[in-house]
Order: structure tokens, then sequence, then C-alpha cells
């Protein structure tokens, strides 16, 4: 079986504003432990989409050096009101 690579993963990125901590708070749903939520941040909205897509990276990294199985993909869904 091949490898996943970046560029076929498919994974959610939810970025959002914090006004507490004045920047783009980046989370990563599938990759959610139940300890830690976001995963990244940045002080622009490029910066934190930047950011992300390195987090993801090192996260799907670890979990193929740790022999773990990937998160499943999700389902498409339909976004209103974005």
């Amino acid at each position: 079986m091949r490898s996943p690579t970046m560029e076929n993963l498919k994974y959610t990125i939810i970025i959002r504003w914090s006004d507490e901590d004045e920047a783009f708070l980046v989370e990563l749903p599938e990759f959610f432990d139940g300890l830690q939520r976001y995963r990244t941040h940045g002080s622009t909205y490029q910066e934190a989409f930047t950011n992300a897509l390195q987090a993801l990276e090192m996260l799907v990294e670890h979990h193929q050096q740790q022999g773990r199985p990937l998160p499943p993909v999700p389902m498409s869904e339909v976004c209103a009101g974005i």
C-alpha cells in the first residue's frame, strides 16, 4: 500500500480569529486527541493556513513513524454562512 502524500490528504482545517489571543487559531479536528484542540496559529490568515499545512504534515509523519493509522478523512460537507 502506498503511503499518503500531503497532496492527496483531505483533512479539515478550521481557522478562526481569537480576540483574546489576537491571532488566527487553527484547529485540525480529525487529529483532536482529547487534550489539545488548536494545533497552531498565525498573526494573519495566510500565516495561519501555512502553519496549518506544516502542522498537518508533522502529524501525518508522526502517525506514520509510530505505526498508527491516520484518522479517517471526513466526508464532504456543505458549509453555509461562511
